[in-house]
């Protein structure tokens, strides 16, 4: 990423507050593991389709790992930062392979995969909560998260698209000249 373009950089600064947003908005507390639905996956979805991979890493890492410090979950940033990063990737790197709507439903598919995986895999054997309470937090709460981030986020790409068609084409990498 050495030729990133500062449209890049903006985008991602405008997409990271903007996941961070979303991820305050609502929150709704879940006692057994002391986690909290919300609607992060929407912006990390729209960050992810709309820009491209790489703002959907930053933006979807750095959004909700923020949105955690600053809502007092500051022992789920780090996880939240790789969960959420690799979802933003995900989603925009298939979007980005595959255009138009299938697209972005596998995107959403294998990007949700990832993020409800991570948050398993790091609250069952990081935090020792064990295997039946982080199943039962993937499945009450990261699940409907994904579903609802896809359901909201996809149809807010395409209605962005119409109304702004120059938007397709940023934070994509532009053509080169080597010197």
């Amino acid at each position: 990423m050495r030729n990133m373009e500062i449209r890049t950089i903006v985008l991602s600064g405008v997409m990271i507050a903007l996941v961070a947003v979303f991820t305050l908005t609502i929150r709704v507390p879940f006692a057994l593991t002391r986690g909290y639905f919300n609607f992060s996956d929407v912006g990390v979805f729209l960050a992810g389709f709309a820009f491209g991979p790489w703002v959907g890493l930053v933006a979807g890492g750095v959004g909700t790992a923020l949105a955690d410090v600053v809502g007092g979950y500051v022992m789920y940033a780090p996880l939240t930062l790789v969960a959420h990063g690799v979802e933003g990737f995900v989603a925009g790197a298939v979007a980005r392979r595959i255009q138009g709507v299938w697209g972005m439903v596998l995107g959403w598919a294998l990007g949700a995969a990832c993020m409800v995986a991570g948050y398993f895999l790091g609250e069952a054997f990081l935090f020792r909560m064990g295997v039946p309470a982080a199943a039962t937090e993937a499945l009450t709460i990261n699940l409907p998260q994904v579903v609802v981030g896809g359901i909201v986020g996809i149809p807010l790409v395409l209605a962005l698209r119409r109304a702004y068609p120059p938007m397709l084409h940023w934070g994509r990498p532009r053509a080169c000249a080597t010197p």
